[in-house]
Formats: structure tokens, sequence, C-alpha cells
């Protein structure tokens, strides 16, 4: 791969509305921009409040060479030039500070304008300027050509005493001075990359000393697990291929002294006990040094390790099998692996210079202490049709005691060779790497795994959904696209427009001169890599049918984006012919096309949304903090399927939160399942929901024989979800919490078992910046400058769930679409009469305290409490008097009723799915099979019928309360419409005389009146509506002359 320079490109374009500051009326400003400590300046723009500058600006990125002085806030500062005009200083105009969080990619810049800052409290400052900034990697110059070679000076090299006083030359090959330097008291097989040349070395030189294994072969051995470093001198010498046929004297001449206190006989019948069994190998200490990974961390890459502190530790056993060498065989050979119950064997091997394999190997452990016999084995399979027996090439065995055990920070442990035993005259070497570690292990994720029986979709994987736009194309108008003949006809024409399985159409245009209009939004959702085409089709409504006249095409990669309300220029696409193999030109449409990156996409619904953020980088904001999630297990889990005769389960969990999907392992044939596994994510918003979804994997079985037809259409079970809500978590605390698996189906609710997770919330951001948070918009700007409907933004909706289910079931492993959808809450949205009534009690739990607050006021007029009563009368006669304590006296009671309800708050954890609120427990099965029905139905025509019946029942009910409605704002209306005479004349007579008495006495004596009359004892009240009552009653409404 060619190096690249990346470097960070300024685009300056204008500035709108500065002020004022050269003394005349004007400015004449100019640009300063900081990065890095590299300052540069823009042209100055004389006399002009509104300038335009269109530099181009280019810094090197500080990222690659990071500084402790330096930060990466890019600061650009805009004054007033004094050379034009009397002032005699640069005056200030203004500032702004971006992070390079903010920064994009070339290709996905925009024209943004930045409100200017001020740089004080007393700084006088106004406008706004627009740039465009993004990030551009450029080849490296080309290096200089070398300068001419000096005459060289030849010396003698100089003697080592050493070698003076042994009377022996000393070898101009250059000696490795690490392993030199190494101790060599611990003996490790030959490196394999020693040249066979070495053993021809010429007499006369000294032998080299036995090669002892260096301090830091763990981490040599992690950076380049097939490539070791070579001893020979440059340019090196061919690697040793496999020998064809295998000769005793190719092996190297070296010893291996494996020493154990007794030969431990194999455990299972994985080895061969034929020949001689393979003893367990003792390690010394000396294989257990490991390195951390603090040492020498690259300086631009900043290392997050997860603590996995919300969750249970598993230990596993790690064996990671790298190569062999020297086996006698010129097949593919495979590894065998075998402890207690658990065996597993490796892929054929890939035959390079080694038998290669590369694979890790998780088995499940108790405890570190847990004390068995590892065996690992190589054996030569039967090549083609062949019916034989696999031929044994030889085993080792480890004592899983003397297995170091390791915790990240801690370096990988750096594989070892090891002599085969057990497979004849002619034995092979093996190098792995075995230790025991849990599953915050960097080889747990790709690693064979016990619980998961080695299924290729069985591992846990991070997905990320794709970013998503929304491609908005204005249809104005058509041209050239009738013939003369035909222009004085009338014709409809309209433009169908379709992206990928998108299809819009605009309104009908009628004309006669071939030149339609339209004027018309059509508003699609594109997902990058933007690889599709916009396909505009010109379509003539005729009585025979509808008929396609052009067709015209455009790149969407050609389509310019923005993040505001700006207009983007028009463009001209000239139609042709649909067949290909005439392109006649059949007119042109005038089009407005782009990408608005100010709108949030919306993948999931408003009340559970997880991201606020709008598409365009640039627009987001710094992160308020982050959310941990522990998925510890399940419990008490129902078999989902039966495979065998037998009830089995093969579970597995999917979050959600953003566009971060995370899916953890399949745990095969399993009713209480222990993931233990632990996922972080970025909180912008604490008003968002994290969602979580527990599922029964079918595609466990597309790599065994069962059902295989079945399995790629049968989608995996839903067992359950929940949602966790981010406000509702208190910082830094950890909340473990067992949830039930409910599900709703056609036969009521089913408890499928539980789920236990552990989450956390950690505020990185100071706390007024985080409590600033709450008073700021929850959309971006451009859903309040051209919002979207309700109707529309569902439909987008939809549709950008199908494109982010394409897209993850294109993964590997796949995320099914159903699971997907499932999680984005994309098929709830039917008609349910179960959410009716559900919706219907929330509104009269909401209007319960309002009626309380009535009834508190007829008991106080009624007198039940005569001390309340008179203590009312006071309260009322202070506050008439006294005003201006009225809103302080309402904000101190609603604060005394938010601190006593602070002794009644719920003691729940964290709130989960109410069966009792959502009604689940006691609708009818009628109603359920309804509320599961496809669209269109299913079912019977008698079973419709009866639906369609009870739908009218309900929706006359609707009908009269909307009656009433309109009837009571009808009688309002008629107060002054005269609609009635005599009742508008009472009602304006009694105005006027309610004018004149206010005029006439203090409204505060009026206030106290009509208090006290309003609150009078019952004995001076009739038990008849009052007057006032009777009279709007009495009004007239439309409601007669409705047919």
């Amino acid at each position: 791969m060619a190096m690249t320079i990346r470097r960070l490109i300024v685009e300056v374009v204008d500035a709108r509305n500065l002020l004022p500051k050269d003394g005349h009326g004007s400015s004449s400003p100019y640009a300063v921009i900081d990065y890095y400590g590299q300052r540069k300046k823009t042209r100055t723009v004389i006399r002009d409040l509104n300038p335009t500058w269109n530099q181009v600006l280019e810094f090197n990125d500080g990222k690659e060479k990071p500084s402790q002085v330096f930060t990466d806030m890019l600061e650009l500062d805009l004054f007033h030039d004094k050379n034009y005009g009397p002032t005699r200083r640069n005056n200030f105009l203004g500032r702004i500070r971006l992070s390079s969080t903010q920064f994009v990619n070339k290709g996905e810049e925009a024209l943004i304008y930045y409100p200017l800052e001020k740089k004080s409290l007393l700084s006088w400052i106004q406008g706004e300027i627009g740039l465009k900034i993004f990030y551009v990697d450029e080849a490296p110059p080309p290096p200089p050509p070398p300068d001419a070679p000096l005459e060289p000076v030849k010396t003698a090299p100089p003697v080592d005493p050493a070698a003076e006083s042994n009377g022996k030359p000393k070898s101009t090959t250059p000696v490795n001075t690490e392993t030199a330097s190494a101790p060599a008291a611990y003996q490790a097989l030959p490196p394999a990359e020693e040249p066979p040349a070495a053993a021809e070395a010429p007499k006369d030189e000294a032998a080299p000393p036995p090669p002892a294994e260096p301090e830091n072969a763990e981490a040599e051995a992690e950076k380049q697990p097939e490539c070791e470093p070579s001893v020979a001198p440059p340019p090196p010498q061919p690697e040793e291929g496999p020998p064809q046929q295998p000769m005793q004297e190719q092996q190297p001449d070296f010893d291996i002294d494996f020493t154990t206190p007794r030969p431990v006989r194999s455990a299972s019948a994985s080895i061969p006990v034929a020949k001689v069994a393979p003893q367990p190998i003792l390690r010394t200490m000396s294989t257990m040094s490991m390195a951390s990974y603090a040492s020498d961390p690259p300086d631009n890459i900043p290392i997050e390790r997860s603590t996995f502190d919300l969750v249970e530790k598993m230990h596993y056993l790690f064996v990671r099998v790298v190569k062999a060498r020297f086996l006698p065989t010129n097949g593919r050979p495979i590894v065998k692996l075998a402890i207690s119950n658990s065996r597993t064997e490796s892929k054929p091997a890939r035959k390079t210079s080694f038998f290669e394999w590369d694979q890790s190997y998780a088995f499940s452990r108790d405890s570190p202490e847990s004390s068995s016999i590892l065996e690992v084995s190589v054996w030569d399979p039967p090549r083609g049709d062949v019916a034989a027996d696999a031929n044994f090439l030889g085993g080792i065995c480890f004592d899983v005691t003397e297995i170091p055990l390791r915790d990240p920070p801690d370096s990988p442990l750096a594989p070892q060779w090891y002599r085969l035993e057990g497979g004849g005259v002619q034995s092979g070497d093996l190098m792995l790497a075995t230790w025991i570690g849990t599953q915050a292990d960097e080889s747990f994720p790709d690693a064979w795994k016990t619980d998961t029986a080695g299924h290729s979709n069985s591992k846990a994987k991070v997905y990320v959904s794709p970013k998503l736009w929304y491609l908005r194309t204005t249809v104005i108008e058509a041209q050239d696209i009738l013939s003369p003949v035909t222009a004085l006809k009338e014709a409809s024409f309209s433009i169908k427009a379709q992206l990928g399985f998108q299809v819009q159409k605009t309104k009908v245009s009628v004309t006669r001169n071939g030149t339609p209009s339209w004027n018309e939004d059509l508003l699609f959702v594109a997902a990058e890599p933007f690889s599709d085409h916009l396909v505009f089709m010109l379509e003539n409504r005729q009585p025979k049918g509808t008929v396609t006249l052009g067709v015209t095409r455009i790149q969407l990669t050609a389509v310019e984006r923005r993040v505001d309300d700006r207009k983007v220029a028009s463009r001209w696409l000239s139609f042709e012919g649909n067949k290909d193999d005439k392109r006649v030109y059949k007119g042109r449409v005038h089009l407005r096309l782009c990408f608005d990156g100010g709108y949030h996409v919306m993948d999931e619904a408003a009340h559970v949304c997880s991201d606020y953020r709008p598409t365009a980088k640039q627009l987001w904001k710094p992160p308020v903090g982050t959310v941990e999630l522990g998925v510890i297990g399940c419990k008490n889990l129902l078999p989902m399927k039966t495979v065998n005769g037998k009830g089995t389960t093969d579970a597995y969990v999917v979050a959600k939160y953003a566009s971060k999907w995370i899916r953890t392992r399949t745990i095969s044939d399993s009713l209480e399942p222990r993931w233990n596994e632990q996922y972080t994510w970025k909180v912008y918003d604490p008003c968002t929901v994290l969602s979580i979804g527990v599922f029964d994997s079918f595609e466990v079985f597309e790599d065994d024989d069962v059902d295989r037809e079945a399995a790629p259409t049968r989608p995996d079970f839903r067992m359950g979800r929940v949602r966790i809500r981010i406000s509702t978590l208190e910082t830094s605390k950890v909340y473990k919490n067992t949830y039930p698996l409910l599900l709703l189906g056609n036969n009521g609710t089913t408890k499928l078992g539980e789920i236990e997770v552990a989450v956390r919330f950690i505020r990185s951001s100071p706390t007024l910046d985080f409590l600033h948070v709450y008073s700021q918009s929850l959309l971006p700007l451009m859903h309040h400058i051209k919002p979207l409907g309700v109707v529309h933004q569902e439909m987008l909706r939809s549709t950008a769930c199908k494109i982010i289910g394409a897209h993850l079931a294109r993964s590997e492993p796949p995320l099914r679409q159903d699971v997907v959808r499932y999680m984005l809450d994309a098929d709830t949205q039917s008609f349910s009469m179960r959410k009716v009534r559900v919706n219907y009690f929330r509104i009269v739990n909401i209007l319960t305290r309002l009626i309380d607050i009535v009834r508190w006021v007829d008991n106080t007029r009624a007198w039940k409490n005569p001390t309340a009563t008179i203590l009312v009368h006071a309260l009322l006669v202070m506050l008439i008097w006294f005003p201006d304590l009225i809103v302080p006296t309402l904000a101190f009671y609603v604060f005394v009723i938010g601190v006593w309800n602070y002794r009644f708050r719920s003691r729940v954890p964290l709130p989960h799915f109410d069966p009792k609120m959502s009604l689940a427990d006691t609708v009818e099965r009628d109603e359920l099979d309804e509320e599961f029905d496809m669209v269109p139905s299913t079912r019977s025509s008698e079973i419709v019928r009866v639906r369609y019946d009870m739908l009218r029942t309900l929706g006359a009910r609707v009908q009269m309360v909307l009656g009433d409605f309109a009837t009571q704002g009808e009688r309002v209306q008629a107060l002054v419409t005269w609609r009635d005479p005599r009742a508008t004349g009472i009602f304006v007579g009694l105005c006027f005389v309610v004018a004149v008495i206010l005029y006439l006495v203090p409204s505060k004596m009026v206030a106290v009146a009509f208090g006290f009359y309003y609150f009078r004892h019952p004995m001076f009240r009739d038990r008849m509506p009052s007057p006032a009552l009777n009279f709007f009653r009495r009004l007239p409404s439309l409601s007669d002359r409705i047919m």
C-alpha cells in the first residue's frame, strides 16, 4: 500500500453581515487561521461587509505528529485591515473555534456558515462566515536524486582482540545483538527460517553459539507470526520449502529434552497409544514472561481497554495453532485438540513454506485451577475418496496446571516450536501457544469456542448502519416535449423518479405548449456509498394508458451536499428514448438536486429513538458521555425448536444504539446461556433509548444436515425485548437487573425466560454542558425550518429500515432482516384496538389530576371543610390585593408538590414493559388476532365482516364526541353572530353593563366580590344550574342543518 500524506484543506468562501469598523461605515476583512501551530492568512477584501474570498488554505494534519503544546482545534480570527481606512490597528471582527472531529474527508464536504463569536464579553460582533473544511490524502513527493558517490576509502577492518588472541579470524557476518546477548540457559528449538546453507559454513569460521530465545520473543512473534527475523545478511536467502521426500539429513541437528517427573498416558483416544505417547510439557519461567501493552504504543492511536467490570469473568483455555514444519507428508494435514469432553479439529493446512493454520481455540474452564491434560495431535487425512484411516503424524500433551494465566493488558503469549512425538522415526515440529484467559482476550471473538460448537455464524460481532441521507429532488419544469404538430392539443405529463426500490411521481401537469411545470419536491433515502443512479422518466397520460416518452439518469456521486436551507444550483438534463439502440432527443427537464445533511434520517420511532444527530458530520456536537452494557446471560428459557427429538434453544442477543449494533455469540443447545460480554456506545443525547433483543438462531443449522433446505428461509424466533432510557440512569452507577422476556402474540402474553444485564452511564462533559442539553432541540434545525409531515416521515422511516436491513444482511455473519425490523419497530404500526384502549386510559390518567383539582374546588365551595374554605378566602384576598405574589406562589406550590412526590418515587431500578398497562392480559383473543393480522387480511370473509362492524361501532362513538365538540364551539360563535337575535342582544347589553361597572368600581373590589360570591355557603345557593349555564345551553348551533 502506497504511503500518503493527509492534509487539511480549508476553503474560505465568504462572510455575511459583518460590522463596519473602518470609521467610514465599512470594513476591509481578512481571516487568520491557526491549526496545530500553523498560521495562514487570506487576502484582504477592500471595503465590503459581505466579502467573498474563495481562497483555499492547506495545512498539515497534526494528528500524524501529535504535540503536547498544540491542540486539534482550528481557530479562525477575522480582522479589519488597518491599511485601508483611518484606523490605526486591526480591529477584531469575530472568531470561530472548531474541533477536528467535525472535519470530513474529501467528497463529503459542504458549505457551512458559522456564526462569529466574541473574544470577550464586551466585544461587539455580528455576522457569519462560510467555510468548506475537509481532509485530502496526497502522495508524498518523490525523493531527490542521490548525489554522486564519493570515492571509497579503503581501510583495514578493526581487529577483535578476542579473535586475535585465539588466532581465529573474525567473521564478517553481522550478528543479531539481541540474540547474542540473550541467556542460553533455556534452549528452545532453532527457528525454521535458519537456511540450510548455514550448515555448510567454512570450517575455518567459528561455530556460532546455539540460538537462544530473545527477551522480546513474544512481541516479535505477535508482530510477525508467520515471518520470523532472518539471521543471514542481505540479500536474504529463500526459505526452505516443504520436503517432498522427507529425509533424516534434512533436519538440523538439535536435541530436545522433555524432562518430566513421570510419563502421562493419553487421556483420550485422539492419540494412538500403540506408539510412544507424548509427555506433558513443563514450562520454565522464561516462557511466561510477558510484555505490557503500554510498551511503545503508537502516539496517534488512543488505546481504549475494556475492563469488563460489568460482567462475570469466564475463564477459557486458549490454544493458538500457527504452523508446522518437517512433517512427513505432501498433503494438507489437520490438527486435533482434545481436553476433557471437548474435541475439535482444525481446517486443512495451507501449503506454503510451512503447513499453516493460524487458528485459535477457546475451551471453557470452570476455574483456572482445573486439572486435566490437553492433547494436540497432527493427522494426515486420506486424500480424495479413498476410504482409509487418517495417518497419525505426532502429538503433544500439556499439563493444564502448568499453563500460564493471562489477563489484558498483558501481551499475547508468543507461540513456540514443539517437537511432535509418537509419530515414528520422522517427526516434525508444531508451533503453537497455550494460555488461560478470559473473554476480554483479543483472541476470544474469532476463536473456536466450546459453547458455540464452532459454528461460523455464532461469533460475536459489531455492525454499523450505513450512513443515510435525504435526497431532495425538485422537479421544476420540462421543455421541448411535444412536436409542433401536436402542440395545439392538451396533454398530461408527469415525472416518475426511481432510486433503487423507491418510486415516486409528481402531480399531473396539463399543457398545450409542451412546457409542463411542476415545482414539486420528491424526497428519497440514499445510503453511502452512492453506487446507484437516480432515474427520471417522462410519462404521458393517454386514454389507453401511460406512455413513457423519455428517460434520463444521473449518478448520485455528482449530486451536491448541503447542511442548511440554501438553494443549490439547478441543472438541465436531456431526455432520451427508452431503447438503448436508439438514443433520440425527447426534450429536457429542469431539476434541482441536493443531499440534505441537516436532517436526521429517522430509522426508529420518535419515542424510542436512540440518536437525533444530523447526517452531516460537520454538525455533530461532542458526546456527553458513554453508556456501557454488560450482557450477562439468560435464565429459564423455553425450548424454541426440536432437534432430533430434543427441545433446544440457540440464543443470542442483539443490542442497538445510534448506528452501532452488537450481536453476542450464539450459545448452542442451552436454556441458561451465559455470555458475559460488554460493549460501549458514545452518548450524544441523554434522552435516548438503548434497545436489547433476544433471539433464537436457526442459522446454526446452515453448516449441518438438519433442515438444510429450510435454514435460509426460516427467520430467527423472537424471544423478547428490553428498552433502557439513558436519562433514567444516574451517573457512574451500575444497574444490574433481571428482566422477563415477554412476547405478545395471537394467544396473548408468553414469558419465554429472563435476561440479566448490567448498565452504566458515565458522563464525560461538564455538569453545566450536560444540563444545557435539556434546553436544546431534539431534532436538528432543518426539521424546524422545513418540517416533514407525519405521514411522509413514517414512509421515509419504513424505507430507511429496509435499506438498513438489506445492508446488515450482507455482513458476515449476517444480521437478518427480520431481526433488524423487530429491533427498529418497523412492523408494529398496524391498527390495534388494544392500543386504542391503552391510549384512552393514558389520557384519562393525565386528566385525573385536573379532575382532582375540580373536585377539590367543589368541596371547598360546599364548605365540607370550613377551615380550608376560610383559608381559601384569605388567600384569595391576599392574591387579589397583591397580584405580584401570584406567580411566586404558584412556583412555590409546584416546588412543594415535587419535593413531596420525591418520597413516592418509583423504586424500580429500570422500568420495563408493563403488561397491566398494555392490557396484554385482559385483551380478547379476537383483538390480538386482528392486531397481528397482515395487510391485506388473510382471515375469512366472515371474520373480516365482524371486525368491520366493530369498527363501525367505534367510529359512531368517535363521531358523536366530535359532534359535541363542534356544537360547543358553534354556541360560542353564536354569542355575537346574531343567529338568535334575542340571545345576542342580551349578551351584548350585559357586556356593556359590565364594562361600565368595571370603569367605575376598582377591579380588585370586583374580583374579591366575585370570589366571595363563587365560594358562598351552600345555604345561599340554588340547586338548579346557574343562569349563565342555562343561557349558554340555549344558544343555537349548526347541528340542526346537517342532513
